[in-house]
């Protein structure tokens, strides 16, 4: 079975979980932590992924660090992973969990990409358009990518919008070899 089955259905069972216990939205806060955590600290995911090191070992690792700061049904169910040997795969259950949040809450990520970094009420308006366009909440993100020149690139799921200046000169480009010009 593939890593992505695993992760997917123990996020999904995270999630009914959270939800039969009405936590939810508190329990998506604090995986969203935990990815944070988790992405930012190599020796932690090492660790987690060492079939060598035991499991009461881990256990007692993620107690150190999330106890006390983590919704009670989380750590519990992190204990669980690591019993069943599934310690190596926490970030992708908890990666699988936001996304599958999303996704049962009809919230869609989106990107935009911009030579120069947006302003907040640029930002702000794009948001506005895209949600009203798609009819979903939306979370946008912005990264600068200097090579765009001016112009952005917005990415909703696999809908792409070039507005770009170097994505306007490259169609250039190819229209003019077409031309053989």
């Amino acid at each position: 079975m593939s890593i992505f089955t695993v992760a997917s259905r123990y996020a999904k069972s995270l999630l009914d979980l959270a939800e039969e216990q009405g936590q939810l939205d508190a329990v998506k806060g604090d995986i969203e932590g935990v990815v944070s955590v988790l992405k930012s600290n190599t020796e932690l995911l090492a660790i987690l992924k060492n079939p060598i090191i035991k499991g009461d070992k881990k256990r007692n690792i993620l107690a150190a660090i999330f106890e006390g700061n983590l919704n009670p049904i989380i750590l519990s169910f992190f204990y669980i992973l690591v019993n069943k040997g599934r310690a190596a795969i926490l970030l992708d259950i908890a990666q699988e969990f936001v996304r599958e949040y999303n996704e049962t809450k009809g919230i869609v990520k989106a990107s935009v990409t911009s030579a120069t970094a947006l302003s907040e009420a640029n930002l702000a308006d794009l948001q506005k358009i895209i949600t009203e366009e798609i009819k979903a909440e939306v979370i946008l993100k912005n990264t600068i990518d200097p090579a765009l020149i001016g112009g952005f690139v917005v990415r909703v799921g696999d809908r792409q919008i070039d507005a770009s200046i170097a994505g306007k000169l490259n169609k250039l480009e190819k229209h003019f070899a077409a031309q053989g010009v």
